[in-house]
């Protein structure tokens, strides 16, 4: 028996090696960055009426040719928008006893095809679908023939348009995927599906075409790495249109799974009398999805849990073309913020995205297209054969989605499981259905039917939409905390990943993304990465730090949770860094670094991380702890102060001065002169009305202004306290209960200090206003957590430290240059102002304080959900800001962190008071 199988594994090698395998023939090239000229004629809108020439693939908008077409805007020329396109080849001399067929990736929308002027069969309706035509008999072997291909950019069947063409997202024309030949042997393996299970076993399904002397398979397992895993194993061939059943069993295989993203492949090949005739070969893994319902979803039998985005296959300088460096890229982008899956919205992808999927490690939902309007039943079986065929062996794809958001065709609901051999579960976007509540954009406290005390699994295909700043991680850390602990919880998909801004080349290579409707991605057009990508980053980090305060009786322990499936936190590594920072110079920093011994915490469970710190801890100003995955890439660092704002004040400011002070009372002001630093203070408001110091005015006035509160300060005195001159107001329960107090010191530093009450007990806005314009400003330099802004349902993904700024007018959405300068930011120890001719210099001694920077320009939204709320003034000091809603719905239904501040006021109690204080150094030293 041992010789008996020494022989077929002899046999079948030699057999590898002789094979003949299908050979591809690109005639178009093979993306965005590889294309091929070939003769075009467009019918309508730009350019057209001529015959030129176009790269294929490509949008034919793109190369400045029809008319660009968001899927909501009615289309002047929507049924006479056609390309006609003309491409000559050469076919090889020695294909002549070979089948040849000819494969379109992808072409939008109705595509007719001829070779040397003869049909090469039915238009193919489907933009987003690969399909084949055989034209053996139509070639000229050894000679030039000429391909003559007919787009119509919309459909002659109506529910193509529905589902495709009337959907919210940009409508292109043109073929749009590669287009090649396949030469096949006359008997020939036709398709492979593969259902390799985490128990190791491994069935495939084998089409076979044209068999008439082959009779037998054999199949070989390999690992990527070109080393053989196992024995070959063989079944007879049976008959064409009979699919042959190829199974074998493999110990303890490695497992796919986004965290191991392990592969394999098999060669297949189909034999005559012993002789190989083709082989074919296929990458998978070995992976099982299994749904329980009532709950949840495990994969390879561990409970799941999406930590997902939507995904458009979309770049601005080429549409829908896209590139395996742009899969590449886009993948690359979701891991790195910790995302474990995407959902494809609303169309199959490349096959090289669910490639990259399959080899870096994502979860997909592979979706049917279908956007409040499906396919015909007829139309819909062919597309979802043509779907699975292209993409059922990817071990990425977890879940088929049938439309979207009621563009579903059940009755194409059982083909799916049908002609799945591994019957993997099928969804409904925004319904429920198959035991997954799927509704988009619910609200944080639905607490209604299916979602916080319902029985189906919880998992929204959409959720926190995106726009402008909006949504992403704006409300992420609410929501997940809750599908976190939530058992019927399977997580979620973001809507969506980059914002679909268009390089218009009617209009100067402007990037359009529609008004609101394509500016609602977690990154730019290009991929700039805006606030939420970092939030983002840290919310859904697997290794999970609870909050932790950095005293002098620290023990080096934090307390953390591996949020992983499958990784044990001791095959990550972990890392410390101390930070002492450089006052006058933000590039001036010393440091101590240092490993940290990883922690054996099982998936699911917490413990300890335990850091060995010197002794000499105490003397820097920051810790942060970086984690790195199996990978070696960076989970997230997290930062936390050691020092206080008050520490760097007062190591900062010096108060004694040689000169005494100089006090001018005159009509309504105090004027005051301390080491040349000039202000004038109201005398009955109390308000800041003018800064000057020796190299001129400082623009920096009208404040304090307290935000939705009464600005009720009044009877100002003054008097001298150590040689510092205090101005301040009277306490009056009923009139005058803010209280402010000004202190003058002789080396010219002033000092603020406002106790006061919130205007209500639920309040947007809680803090002070000063005025300063805004044409002014060069850039700050500031110690807090940066370098992005902040929101009150964002406040993830910073890091404490100092950050230089320089200004820009950066809009979330419509400009990119990230991070934007305006807005607020959090934890300000102290902030330099760079204006265009000097600089000033803020300190406060509270914890937690917020500064604005200007108002960014106002935005919204169809329903008003998207409202920025700013205070009065131009530069504030806050001790609670607003947050921010998405475009589906108002800040506070997106969870706790959205509702307004809670501020609780018994009497005007002074007691019970906000206070804040601020230093100022107008000294005007840079």
């Amino acid at each position: 028996m041992k010789k008996f199988y020494f022989i077929i594994f002899i046999s079948f090698y030699s057999l590898q090696l002789s094979a003949q395998q299908t050979e591809k023939l690109y005639l178009s090239g093979t993306g965005s960055d590889d294309t091929r000229q070939w003769e075009f004629f467009c019918t309508a809108g730009m350019n057209s009426g001529k015959w030129t020439t176009i790269p294929v693939p490509s949008c034919w908008e793109l190369q400045g040719f029809g008319k660009y077409d968001y899927g909501f805007a009615k289309d002047s020329v929507r049924g006479k928008e056609k390309g006609f396109y003309k491409y000559s080849f050469n076919v090889p001399a020695r294909w002549k006893n070979k089948k040849v067929k000819i494969v379109f990736e992808g072409s939008m929308t109705d595509t007719e095809v001829k070779i040397n002027g003869q049909s090469a069969g039915e238009i193919h309706q489907g933009a987003f679908y690969a399909f084949k035509y055989d034209i053996t008999g139509l070639l000229r072997f050894g000679e030039k023939n000429l391909l003559e291909v007919t787009v119509a950019k919309h459909s002659s069947n109506r529910s193509v348009n529905e589902a495709e063409r009337k959907a919210d997202f940009w409508i292109f024309g043109g073929i749009f995927r590669p287009v090649f030949l396949e030469a096949l042997p006359p008997q020939y393996i036709s398709n492979i599906a593969i259902d390799a299970n985490a128990s190791g076993i491994f069935k495939a399904n084998i089409s076979l075409e044209n068999i008439s002397t082959v009779n037998r398979l054999n199949a070989q397992l390999y690992y990527l790495d070109g080393k053989k895993m196992g024995s070959p194993f063989t079944a007879f061939a049976g008959h064409a249109g009979h699919p042959v059943s190829l199974s074998a069993t493999f110990a303890n295989p490695k497992l796919w799974s986004p965290e191991f993203p392990n592969l394999y492949k098999v060669i297949i090949s189909l034999l005559e009398n012993g002789r190989a005739v083709h082989t074919a070969e296929q990458r998978f893994g070995f992976r099982t999805v299994e749904v329980k319902q009532r709950d949840g979803i495990y994969v390879n039998g561990v409970k799941v849990k999406m930590k997902g985005v939507n995904r458009h296959s979309f770049y601005p300088t080429s549409g829908r073309t896209t590139s395996k460096q742009i899969s590449i890229n886009d993948v690359l982008l979701m891991k790195d913020m910790n995302m474990n899956a995407v959902r494809m919205s609303h169309y199959p992808p490349d096959d090289h995205f669910l490639d990259v999927c399959d080899s870096l490690g994502l979860f997909v939902m592979d979706e049917l297209a279908g956007w409040h309007g499906n396919y015909d039943t007829p139309t819909g079986t062919k597309l979802v054969k043509e779907m699975l065929d292209h993409d059922v062996n990817h071990p990425s794809i977890i879940f088929w989605s049938n439309g979207n958001e009621g563009g579903h065709n059940p009755e194409l609901d059982h083909l799916f499981r049908g002609n799945d051999i591994q019957r993997r579960p099928v969804v409904h976007p925004w319904q429920l259905f198959g035991g997954f509540e799927t509704q988009h954009y619910r609200e944080y406290d639905y607490g209604i039917g299916n979602y916080n005390h319902g029985h189906e699994i919880v998992m929204p295909t959409e959720f926190l939409h995106g726009l402008y700043d909006g949504g992403h991680g704006a409300g992420l850390e609410d929501y997940w905390e809750a599908m976190w602990k939530n058992q019927l919880s399977a997580g979620g998909f973001l809507w969506d990943f980059a914002d679909a801004g268009v390089l218009r080349t009617d209009k100067n290579g402007m990037i359009d993304t529609d008004g609101n409707r394509g500016a609602d991605g977690i990154v730019g057009p290009f991929h700039q990465k805006e606030g939420s990508y970092f939030a983002i980053k840290e919310i859904w980090s697997p290794v999970h730090f609870e909050h932790k305060e950095i005293t002098e009786k620290f023990d080096g322990q934090f307390n953390i949770e591996n949020r992983y499936h499958y990784t044990n936190l001791d095959q990550c590594k972990f890392s410390w860094k101390l930070a002492k920072f450089d006052d006058m110079d933000a590039g001036k920093a010393s440091f101590k670094i240092g490993n940290i011994i990883s922690p054996d915490i099982r998936p699911n469970e917490k413990g300890n991380l335990k850091l060995v710190l010197p002794g000499s801890w105490h003397w820097f100003d920051a810790l942060y702890v970086t984690a790195k995955g199996f990978d070696g890439k960076e989970i997230f660092t997290w930062s936390f102060p050691i020092v206080h704002p008050a520490d760097i004040a007062k190591a900062a400011l010096v108060f004694t001065g040689k000169s005494e002070i100089q006090l001018i009372e005159k009509d309504s002001v105090y004027s005051v002169n301390a080491n040349g630093v000039m202000i004038e203070i109201n005398k009955y408001s109390g308000v800041l009305q003018k800064v000057q110091n020796l190299k001129g005015l400082i623009p920096f006035n009208n404040g304090p202004v307290i935000e939705e509160g009464a600005n009720n300060f009044q009877n100002f005195t003054h008097h001298i306290d150590e040689g510092n001159l205090i101005i301040e107001s009277t306490y009056d329960k009923k009139k005058s209960y803010n209280h402010l107090q000004w202190t003058i010191f002789p080396s010219g530093i002033i000092r603020m200090k406002v106790n006061y009450f919130p205007a209500e007990y639920f309040t947007s806005l809680v803090g002070v206003n000063f005025s300063f314009p805004e044409k002014e400003i060069k850039e700050v330099e500031y110690m807090g957590n940066g370098p992005y802004r902040v929101w009150k349902n964002r406040m993830k993904g910073n890091q404490f430290g100092i950050w230089k700024k320089g200004y820009n007018s950066t809009e979330t959405g419509e400009s990119w240059n990230y991070p934007e300068f305006k807005g607020y930011y959090s934890n300000m120890y102290r902030c330099k102002f760079i204006t265009t001719c000097q600089a000033f210099t803020v300190y406060t001694e509270n914890e937690d304080l917020f500064f604005r920077l200007f108002t960014p320009a106002p935005k919204t939204d169809l329903w008003h959900n998207y409202e920025l709320i700013f205070p009065s003034g131009d530069i504030s000091f806050m001790q609670g800001i607003s947050s921010i809603g998405t475009k589906t719905q108002r800040n506070e239904t997106t969870g706790p962190m959205g509702m307004k501040n809670i501020f609780y006021d018994y009497e005007k109690d002074p007691a019970r008071a906000l206070i804040m204080v601020l230093y100022f150094d107008f000294s005007g030293i840079k």
